[in-house]
């Protein structure tokens, strides 16, 4: 049994076509909220439940991870976009989650349905992307940061929370020749060309938290 906890009619109407016509598992029930969602649960506790994350009421992935717990037969296919690559990564240890998104075409949703009522987890190709993208650049990241001696990552940390080189000078009691030397070493080193590259590194290497950069 599929269940579509989707607000969104178009998107109802297009699964619903699929799951009837391409996998002939008859017309999909519809879970309109949270309260109605886990009523259906009760009912059918080894169901396949298609759920866009971003527009149901399960305010964050805690709850929803306690709800799956609870019914721990269920399978879920995440029909979103915009999950942050924080949340995939959280979702992909999950046994019983896939993720395809809304853009990815026909076929490969077809085959996401497919798969997860057959307890076969499936990720679309965007998200496995993703993942590899990110854990590639990740690894670039760290070569880059082991290349970077003690010294140059304060004063790159100093840089990606704003400080110009006058302040930094202050901060670290060098000249500002010395401060310049060492942001041009640095710059070469990670491989950027400005304060905003770097500070997009700074954040991904944990040099500096986002609620550091945002005082």
């Amino acid at each position: 049994m599929f269940i579509l906890a989707d607000n969104q009619d178009i998107t109802r109407l297009g699964l619903n076509y699929i799951i009837e016509n391409q996998i002939s598992a008859g017309q999909a029930t519809v879970a309109r909220n949270k309260s109605q969602l886990f009523a259906l649960l009760m009912q059918n506790t080894d169901a396949t439940v298609v759920l866009d994350y971003t527009m149901f009421d399960i305010p964050n992935l805690d709850e929803l991870l306690i709800v799956a717990q609870r019914f721990p037969q269920v399978r879920w296919l995440l029909f979103s976009d915009s999950l942050s690559e924080n949340f995939v990564r959280q979702v992909c240890v999950e046994q019983n989650f896939g993720i395809v998104q809304k853009d990815c075409s026909s076929d490969e949703i077809t085959a996401a349905l497919r798969c997860t009522a057959n307890g076969e987890r499936y990720l679309c190709h965007q998200i496995t992307n993703l993942l590899i993208n990110s854990q590639t650049q990740k690894e670039k990241d760290n070569d880059k940061q082991s290349a970077l001696t003690q010294t140059e990552k304060e004063i790159l940390r100093l840089i990606a929370m704003g400080k110009s080189n006058k302040e930094i000078a202050a901060i670290r009691i060098s000249s500002i020749h010395t401060i310049v030397t060492h942001r041009k070493n640095i710059f070469r080193k990670i491989d950027v060309n400005n304060v905003y590259e770097a500070t997009k590194y700074a954040l991904r290497a944990g040099l500096i938290d986002q609620a550091e950069y945002y005082i």
